[in-house]
């Protein structure tokens, strides 16, 4: 999802479809979506890179070229990456790609899915 205004904001995360296991991800979803929904109320762009546990990505080379394609204010990253003892590699590899490719945004944590753009406009001018 972007915005009509320029993108200033990149959300990495899980996306919840494509996370294994026996759970219900719709409500994950619409809760991303209100999140996201605040950024344009506000008028503040933003993309999204959410990345699947199931194996079908790359989740460097995906991280990677989202950070890559502009210069970002705000990384925010998402508490799928951060709550669970499981991926505390992963967040780490997260970590040091927005170090290494978006060295002068702001890293944000959002509390819910439904709080990013709250988490963003702590760091954003």
């Amino acid at each position: 999802m972007d915005t009509t205004a320029q993108p200033r904001v990149l959300v990495i995360g899980l996306d919840p479809y494509r996370v294994p296991g026996p759970w219900d991800p719709e409500p994950v979803a619409k809760a991303i979506e209100v999140g996201l929904a605040k950024f344009a109320e506000h008028g503040v762009g933003v993309e999204t890179c959410l990345v699947g546990l199931d194996g079908s990505d790359d989740v460097t080379a995906v991280v990677e070229n989202a950070l890559r394609a502009r210069r970002w204010e705000c990384v925010v990253i998402g508490g799928g990456l951060r709550h669970s003892d499981d991926q505390a590699e992963l967040l780490e590899q997260v970590i040091n790609l927005v170090r290494r490719h978006a060295p002068d945004a702001a890293i944000a944590f959002n509390s819910t899915p439904a709080t990013t753009y709250e988490a963003a406009a702590r760091w954003i001018g």
